[in-house]
């Protein structure tokens, strides 16, 4: 379809670290005082700000609290995320088939930067990203275009030479907000129907699916 480029989400598109999240936000939930919550449910909010995520998992609206959730979270993660994050199977291939076609690579995730650079050169594949936006790097996390906007002007392209690939409703919304074609990715929580109701090119089993398809 003519892309330029191609930015991906990281949690449940490129990669999984449940592991990681799930202990490190039931270690943030206790600092909180707060119950532990299942597996399930810490997975459902992958992908929003850790003061969303606190709401989601509480419905508890204080922000101090929320606040002390995210910092406790973040120290939990910098011993826990690395070790326990993985590429999907058939990831580097494809990265590496996407740079032998020149087409530029980002990543535009809500984890921290430099967790995204130390999982990459864990997982060999911090050589085929030509971009990485991560929480820390925009003013608003998505589903505001920020982080993807900042690549279209980094790379000087328009939203119709730049695909964005993800598995949850708030990357269908950033894609959108950021006037980018989207295509889904059903290797997270988010089932393929409510991916569907938003502008795409298409819903996919897995990013195998999604090249033989579109790239």
């Amino acid at each position: 379809m003519g892309y330029q480029a191609v930015i991906f989400d990281f949690d449940y598109t490129l990669g999984d670290s449940t592991e990681g999240i799930i202990e490190s936000a039931n270690y943030g939930l206790k600092a909180a005082g707060q119950e532990e919550a299942g597996r399930e449910a810490i997975r459902k909010t992958i992908g929003l700000s850790l003061k969303e995520a606190y709401v989601a998992l509480t419905g508890d609206g204080s922000e101090e609290k929320a606040a002390l959730f995210d910092r406790c979270f973040k120290e939990k993660a910098d011993q826990v995320m690395v070790q326990n994050s993985r590429l999907y199977p058939g990831v580097l291939a494809l990265l590496g088939r996407l740079k032998q076609q020149g087409i530029r690579i980002g990543i535009v995730t809500t984890k921290f930067h430099y967790r995204i650079d130390a999982i990459l050169e864990k997982c060999q594949g911090a050589a085929y990203i030509d971009s990485i936006v991560g929480g820390e790097d925009v003013s608003s996390p998505k589903p505001d275009p920020e982080g993807v906007l900042s690549l279209l002007g980094l790379w000087g392209l328009k939203g119709e030479e730049v695909l964005y690939v993800g598995d949850s409703v708030v990357d269908a919304k950033t894609a959108q907000a950021a006037g980018v074609a989207f295509a889904g990715v059903t290797t997270g929580t988010t089932a393929e129907e409510e991916l569907r109701q938003y502008p795409c090119v298409g819903v996919y089993h897995d990013l195998g699916e999604l090249v033989e398809g579109n790239l």
